[in-house]
Parts: structure tokens; sequence; C-alpha cells
């Protein structure tokens, strides 16, 4: 499968890395709005061409479009890749609103092509391994989750932060999916939220780069949490934060009748999951038993080439995902409970055995 992506910013790198090791994906042009740092972005990769967005949405040679762009360009960029008769697939979040996130799914059914969306590392051993336990009834029934992610703000590393503090962004928007979607791979879909949120800051301070000490305006929520009801019955609790120091939490534990996970971190494609049995003394680290192993962001596209239809990093679960967010943040505004509208299939599970090895 032929990729061209557009945007070459901090996260384009790490995809970068995989295009190096992924047996059925090649890189064949990549576009910016800054042209020089999509040449810097491909110096020494040969037969990368350098295009202008317009160049690279209708150019032959592109099978499917990589939009890497900022989150409120995603729904913008992929509609016009769709009807250019592209394969897209988005980094996170799907779209900032859930209508456009809509809009895209629609115009892809129409254009009989196939949409992916990050995050993909719920596709790693990390996240794999876990829902392997649950599924074999290693903690009972799951009765309820924590998924917690607390940090001091991303304006204190990130050179160009200004769009974590606007509507499609905020803890949520930015690192929710990680989090939503590892609960979606272990517990189902959710059927409904309720939510709260706060903005204590209304600007921050940039803490590196050209830009160091300029401030810039806070206007989405950077302090959020919510209950999630599963379709299961299970409920998770989301505690998402811009706005305190740390936490000894783990990332994601998963409370069943008959023990507790501990998950890694799902912004990570690894890390060990450790159990907690009811007839245990103590936290025991589980073999992996799923999952592609060292994996890194771009395997969804290598899942995309192999499976096509039945990608796992799909648009559908991207827009679940989308929906869930956002209904948490009109819980927080109105007070209430807030239905979710989509479902969405459980994504398929990861084997262990014979999953190729990245690097």
């Amino acid at each position: 499968m032929r990729i061209g992506m557009i945007g070459c910013g901090v996260i384009s790198k790490q995809y970068l890395a995989s295009f190096d090791v992924l047996p059925d994906v090649q890189l064949v042009a990549v576009a910016d709005l800054d042209r020089s740092r999509a040449e810097a972005a491909v110096e020494g990769r040969e037969g990368v061409r350098v295009l202008s967005v317009e160049e690279l949405l209708v150019d032959p040679e592109v099978d499917t479009v990589l939009n890497l762009t900022i989150p409120a360009a995603h729904a913008e960029v992929d509609l016009k890749a769709i009807a250019a008769g592209k394969n897209v697939y988005s980094e996170k979040p799907f779209a900032v609103t859930t209508e456009e996130g809509a809009q895209v799914l629609a115009a892809a059914r129409e254009a009989g092509v196939l949409v992916g969306s990050a995050p993909d590392t719920v596709l790693g051993t990390g996240t794999q391994t876990a829902r392997t336990a649950i599924d074999q009834g290693v903690i009972g029934a799951p009765v309820a989750a924590m998924a917690t992610m607390v940090t001091p703000g991303h304006e204190r590393w990130h050179p160009q932060p200004d769009f974590y503090y606007v509507p499609g962004g905020g803890p949520l928007l930015d690192m929710g999916p990680y989090y939503i979607h590892a609960l979606v791979t272990l517990l189902g879909p959710v059927s409904a939220v309720i939510g709260a949120g706060s903005r204590l800051r209304s600007e921050r301070t940039i803490g590196s780069g050209p830009r160091e000490g300029e401030t810039i305006p806070v206007t989405t929520d950077t302090h959020v949490t919510g209950v999630l009801v599963h379709e299961s019955g299970a409920l998770s609790t989301l505690v998402m934060s811009f706005d305190a120091v740390a936490s000894s939490a783990h990332p994601i534990e998963v409370h069943g009748t008959e023990g507790t996970l501990a998950v890694p971190d799902p912004n990570r494609f690894d890390g060990d999951v450790a159990v907690r049995r009811l007839s245990g003394a103590d936290w025991e680290t589980l073999p992996v038993t799923g999952g592609y192993r060292e994996a890194g962001r771009g395997i969804g596209l290598q899942d995309m080439a192999t499976r096509g239809e039945g990608l796992r990093a799909s648009g559908e679960l991207g827009q679940h995902v989308l929906e869930v967010m956002n209904a948490v943040l009109d819980s927080a505004r109105s007070g209430h409970r807030v239905e979710i509208a989509s479902t969405v299939e459980r994504p398929e599970a990861v084997a262990a055995e014979g999953v190729p090895a990245q690097g």
C-alpha cells in the first residue's frame, strides 16, 4: 500500500521510523504547509517525493493518505482525500466534532474506500495481552475499570502547543483516544456517559522552543473526568488532566469478580500486564499472549494493508470513541447523562502466534 503523508510535525518522526520496517506499506510522498519541513522529514529517503497538499491528494501513485495534520483539519483533509478516491488513515482524534466524523465515514462508504484511525497502540502486546486475560476469564466477570492520565500540560515541552488548548484539544481529545480505544478493546462499546470538567487557567506559557515564554489562550477544559457505561454493564471511570503534576495509579486498571488487571500505558505498544488474583497474595506479571511485537506508530497501516475492510484500527472505532469523548464534554456542560448513539464491534484480537516483529 503506497502512502502519502500530509503533516510533517512532531508525530511524523515516529511514523517515519515505522516505514523503514513495515513490510506491506511504502511511503511515496509527503506534504506540509511548510515545504522546508517536508523536505527535512524525508531527507535521505530515496524515491519519496515532496508535494503540495493539493498535489498529494490527487497523485495517482498514492493509495492511502496518512493524515497527520492538526485535529481541526482532520475531517477536511480526509474528505478531500476520499473525494479523490484515496483510502485515509487519520491521527487521533478522528475529527473534532462527532458530526464531522460521521461525514467522513459516510463519504468513505459512498466512495468505497477504507478509513482507519489512530491510535493503533491498542494493537501492541500491552493492551492485547490484557484483552486475552479478560477473554480467558482470568479476572472473572469484568465489573469496572479506571483510566488515569495526569500531566501538568504539554506546553512545558511542545514548541507549538496552541492546538492542545482549543476545542478539539484538551486532555480528553488529545490523550483520551489512547485510553478509551483501550477500554473499548478490553470491555466493548459504550452506551452512555456522565462527565464533569474544569478550566482553572485562561492562558498557558510555552516552556521550550523559539516561542518560549509566550502565553497562549486556553479555551477548552483542561481537567475532565467521567463515567463510561459500557454495553456490557461494566463502568469505566476516566480522569484526564493537564492541570496536575503526577499520579501513582496504574494507567488502566480493570476490576473483575476474581481479580484486578494492571494494564500498561495505552500510549505505548508494550509494557507488562499484571494481575492480582482474589486468591493471590501479590501482583504477578502475565506472559505476552497477544499483540504485534515491537510495534510502532503505523502498525495500523500495516494492519489495513493486509486485512482490508477487516482492519482493526478502523474509522468506525475512531468515530465511536470521538462520540464518547464529545458526549463526556456535553455532559460536563449540561450536568446530565448523555446516551451514545453509535456502537461498534470490539476489534478482532491480535493473536501472539505468528505475529511479525517490527525492527
